[in-house]
């Protein structure tokens, strides 16, 4: 509320001088601290003697060193009225901006709320308020500020707009930037380099990286921050032909790159993964001078040695590290330990890491991360048990990095079950699952399969807000589809706005393997009609869809179409697909002229689909000359033995069939039980061939034995023979 000059007398007048301090302005808790009693009273006295009110002011208030000095000084201002007397904003601005300095917010907005109307048109009043709020993070206030300021008439000078624009940047409000250009044009501020800066920062931020070129080519003049702004702008855009652009273009008008600039080139590629031109810039850079280096640059480039598994490149630069007085830079330090560690040299990583002096919980994250990506499990698990311990000794605590680092590598590990106990912990621990945490969740209830708790899932994803997140929602299509509820995977399918590859290629699997052919050749025409163009995985989906449902001229219109329709040449996976299409309905030699033809050596999946197809359709010759080439490339896997025995059963070769499996007995090789499971009433029951029948169990073999004897009954010849061989063999070995 502003007082007029008048009110405030009246209130001088009426208020004992003791009681104005407290009445004007917060308690503040700090050591009190007064100017001596000599300083106020000749301060006192020189105010009621001098003109020069202003000048001397902004020294004392200057040579403030605690928040009570200052609220003396102003005390002592109103109370001579010096504000309303000298018709200036000068002393007002002056307080706003000393209160500032003492983090008093609320005082200083008193300041600026109390002065006389007539000060309102002076700028200088304005940028102190303005600037004490954007300078303490309250970028919503600065705004609501400016808007009252822009109500008032006045539109901001080259101080202002670029503290306005900052916080318009900081506070999301990125859709104003087309309308604050065309005020710095009105205003006649284009060749104001501050101004410019601010703005060429905000249009990227707005998605609008052409507007801010433009801005950029059109700049009267240009300083090393613009340079780096619109590099920077690039890098955030993932357009690395447009950082380079920018680059080299500045090197032209003889900038030199600073350290701001090279990390900006770095990161850009990074980001968009051009690893192999990260080293490179990274050589360019050292080369050029060593001054220009810098810890952000070193953490990109050691992250990126950990992508590409140079590791020898990595060490070599450890030492410049070393040299260069690096190895207390934290991110550099936390991102080389990242790289030892994922190339699972435990005992160099666990010695950078106890080095750190202030262990931070990156630092625990980037040894726990780089323990689990290299596979090292158990002792990932024993640094996130030492963490844990540690919480009650210091304040790191295990965030949510840590937690899906730990889940995400029990689940890669094949230890579902104890992903979701720490899925269960991280819960009760009270830290917030992110979209990568529940992505993974979700992998994991569908490969157990684990509908109700994926379902459970579902639920907190609406709960927290992570509904329209893309990640979240294929992961859960994925989900809902191989657990066998089409329908729920349909609807989430459908209320994705933007659908992306990976969103197509979930439904169009789904359909797929649940043999609903048709439905998934008709996602896959949707698709394409969107506009999207296939990749090699949703080729093998569809692929594969045309295997389960047998649909095999439209199979082999796909296939040979790939590379003319869609530009992609057949891969070891789709030579598979289509082999076990044409081998499920007795097409053998077709699919084993395809195989022949192969302009790469057929891998294991392209052998093992035709030798089962063999199995089915009981045909020797192309069976034996799979399994020898089978042999040659997995000589210690049960599975390929295996197959060939049964095979030789269905045929009735039962001579055959047992040589093959006393051969891989010879070899040690054992087979592995396989297993299924079923969820019911919230719990999963698992069955495993060859596993005692337990109590709970026993009243399902019965109706087990009489499905399987229906669909021998019904279904083709070759699956009632080997299901008898299966059985024969088990009773014979019994």
């Amino acid at each position: 509320m502003v007082h007029a000059s008048s009110s405030w007398r009246f209130r001088l007048q009426e208020i004992p001088p003791r009681l104005l301090r407290n009445r004007c302005f917060n308690t503040y808790t700090c050591p009190y601290t007064p100017i001596s009693s000599q300083t106020i009273v000749s301060a006192s006295s020189y105010l009621s003697r001098t003109t020069d009110n202003d000048q001397y002011f902004d020294h004392v208030l200057e040579s403030c060193v605690t928040a009570q000095q200052c609220q003396q000084l102003h005390a002592q201002a109103l109370l001579s009225d010096l504000i309303y007397r000298s018709g200036s904003s000068s002393l007002p601005a002056k307080l706003v901006s000393v209160y500032t300095r003492f983090g008093l917010l609320h005082d200083a907005r008193n300041v600026f709320d109390t002065v006389p109307l007539v000060l309102y048109s002076d700028l200088r009043l304005w940028n102190s308020i303005l600037k004490s709020n954007v300078s303490h993070g309250r970028h919503e206030d600065a705004l609501e500020l400016y808007d009252a300021m822009r109500g008032r008439g006045l539109t901001g000078d080259g101080f202002i707009l670029p503290l306005i624009l900052r916080a318009c940047r900081y506070s999301g409000r990125f859709g104003s930037c087309r309308g604050f250009h065309s005020l710095v044009i009105q205003i006649g501020l284009l060749e104001n380099l501050y101004v410019v800066n601010e703005l060429l920062t905000l249009y990227p931020k707005a998605g609008r990286l052409g507007d801010a070129y433009k801005l950029f080519v059109e700049m009267p003049v240009r300083n090393r921050i613009s340079w780096n702004v619109m590099i920077s702008g690039f890098s955030h855009g993932h357009d690395c032909e447009g950082a380079v652009r920018v680059f080299e273009w500045m090197q032209c008008e003889e900038f030199v790159p600073d350290e701001v600039t090279w990390t900006s080139v770095l990161s850009c590629h990074s980001q968009c993964g051009k690893f192999e031109d990260v080293i490179k810039y990274f050589d360019v850079m050292r080369r050029m001078s060593v001054n220009v280096v810098s810890g952000e640059a070193l953490a990109v480039f050691f992250s990126v040695c950990a992508e590409l598994g140079a590791f020898s490149t990595a060490e070599k630069v450890h030492g410049f590290v070393v040299k260069g007085g690096f190895e207390e830079f934290l991110p550099s330090r936390n991102a080389l330990t990242y790289v030892y560690g994922k190339q699972g040299r435990v005992k160099e990583a666990e010695r950078l890491f106890r080095q750190i002096r202030n262990k931070g919980i990156e630092s625990w994250n980037a040894l726990i991360t780089s323990f689990v990506d290299a596979g090292k499990l158990d002792e990932a698990l024993s640094l996130f048990t030492e963490l844990e311990e540690m919480n009650e000794f210091c304040k790191v605590k295990a965030n949510v990095v840590t937690w899906t680092s730990i889940i995400k590598g029990c689940n890669v590990q094949g230890r579902g079950d104890d992903s979701l106990e720490y899925f269960r912990r991280m819960q009760f621990s009270k830290v917030l699952s992110n979209s990568v945490t529940i992505c993974c969740i979700l992998s994991i209830c569908a490969e157990l399969p684990a509908l109700n708790l994926g379902k459970e899932i579902h639920g907190h994803v609406i709960r927290t807000s992570m509904s329209d997140n893309i990640l979240v929602q294929n992961a859960l299509v994925n989900m809902y589809s191989k657990c066998g509820s089409l329908s729920e995977g349909n609807l989430v399918f459908e209320a994705i706005r933007d659908k992306d590859l990976i969103s197509w290629n979930s439904i169009i699997k789904g359909y797929g393997m649940h043999g609903f052919g048709e439905k998934a050749l008709s996602m896959f025409d949707r698709m394409i009609k969107s506009g999207l163009r296939p990749d090699g995985i949703a080729l093998v989906a569809v692929l594969s869809a045309c295997s389960h449902a047998g649909l095999v001229e439209k199979g082999r219109e796909i296939f040979s179409s790939m590379n003319k329709r869609f530009g992609i040449e057949p891969q070891q996976e789709h030579y598979a697909c289509i082999v076990d299409l044409l081998g499920r309905v007795g097409f053998l030699k077709e699919a084993s002229e395809i195989v022949k033809s192969m302009p790469m050596k057929p891998n294991v999946c392209v052998l093992g689909a035709l030798l089962n197809s063999c199995r089915m359709h009981k045909d020797m010759d192309i069976a034996e000359s799979a399994a020898s080439q089978l042999f040659d490339l997995e000589p210690e896997k049960t599975g390929s033995y295996m197959l060939l025995s049964n095979t030789y059963s269905a045929s009735g070769r039962w001579e055959e069939s047992a040589k093959v499996r006393a051969l891989a007995k010879k070899k040690d090789l054992k087979k592995l039980c396989g297993s299924s499971s079923i969820e019911l009433k919230k719990k999963v029951y698992k069955f495993s061939s060859g596993s005692s029948v337990q109590s709970e169990f026993a009243s399902v073999y019965p109706v087990l034995e009489e499905l399987v004897s229906h669909m021998c009954k019904k279904g083709p010849t070759h699956d009632r023979n080997i299901y008898e061989d299966d059985h024969d063999y088990g009773q014979h070995n019994r």
